[in-house]
């Protein structure tokens, strides 16, 4: 399951280099958390795109995540990219003092969707287009808010496991802090994913390959010896989440229709 690191940067480089340009656009822009995934998305683009062309916007909750911010201005110093920092404190709790909820999720869900609501904001305002942070690992679990941070426009990561995303860290000279702390969508204080998840990314990780990549069966990937029940628990959210990975379904009724039979190809005027 480890990389290539080098190949892995080269790749992932040209890919944000030319997926911006078919699209028509030079700079990129991507929430800048002070976590692991946003802090190696934002060293590859910085690569990619140059320092001048990237844009990381720091999106806490009040005072809430400031170890964070403070990580997440040390990687925007270090790479030498534009920031801005936006509270989204205000928007959210104006939102919810009319809707009241008791629940975490609910409100972490809100979080997440108001952060990518700004980024899009922000996307038209400097004719950046958003880049994704979101891994493999969370992808094939479901382990994130559908329009809040799954939603970009495109995501360099989204093939990389996490334990890989941590390897590609070192590898790019992303702080140990960063690299080493307990990862956290940032949504509640004291939340971290694997707490809330039940296992750690590396226990994940370790099932996913087997399951995605090796295709083996829940029942073959048991009989290696891993616990039946951390490998129930990872395939039933595998296919429970199967309908984030999508785009929503178009009823077809057209000869030609969006997403069945009509896929517009970047290079057919060319």
């Amino acid at each position: 399951m480890t990389i290539n690191a080098p190949f892995a940067v080269k790749i992932l480089t040209a890919f944000i280099r030319e997926e911006l340009a078919k699209a028509g656009f030079g700079k990129g822009i991507l929430g800048l958390s002070g976590g692991l995934d946003s802090s190696v998305c934002a060293f590859l683009a910085a690569r990619a795109l140059g320092p001048r062309n990237v844009i990381g916007l720091m999106m806490p909750y009040g005072a809430s995540f400031g170890a964070d911010m403070e990580d997440a201005g040390d990687v925007a110093r270090t790479i030498k990219i534009r920031t801005e920092i936006i509270d989204i404190a205000p928007m959210v709790d104006a939102y919810f003092k009319s809707r009241p909820t008791r629940s975490r999720v609910q409100r972490g869900n809100k979080m997440a969707r108001e952060r990518m609501s700004i980024l899009y904001d922000y996307s038209v305002r400097k004719k950046a287009l958003i880049l994704g942070t979101g891994n493999k690992t969370e992808l094939l679990i479901g382990y994130g808010t559908i329009h809040g941070d799954m939603a970009c426009a495109i995501n360099p990561l989204g093939d990389l496991y996490k334990t890989q995303v941590r390897e590609l860290a070192a590898h790019l000279g992303v702080p140990e802090r960063i690299r080493t702390k307990l990862p956290t969508a940032g949504l509640w204080p004291g939340q971290t994913d694997e707490g809330e998840i039940g296992f750690s990314y590396a226990e994940i990780d370790e099932i996913l390959v087997r399951l995605v990549d090796e295709r083996e069966s829940p029942a073959e990937v048991i009989a290696r010896g891993f616990p039946k029940a951390r490998v129930s628990k990872i395939a039933a959210m595998i296919r429970a989440s199967e309908f984030k990975r999508h785009l929503p379904p178009i009823a077809k009724i057209a000869p030609r229709t969006v997403g069945h039979d009509f896929l517009y190809p970047y290079d057919r005027d060319k």
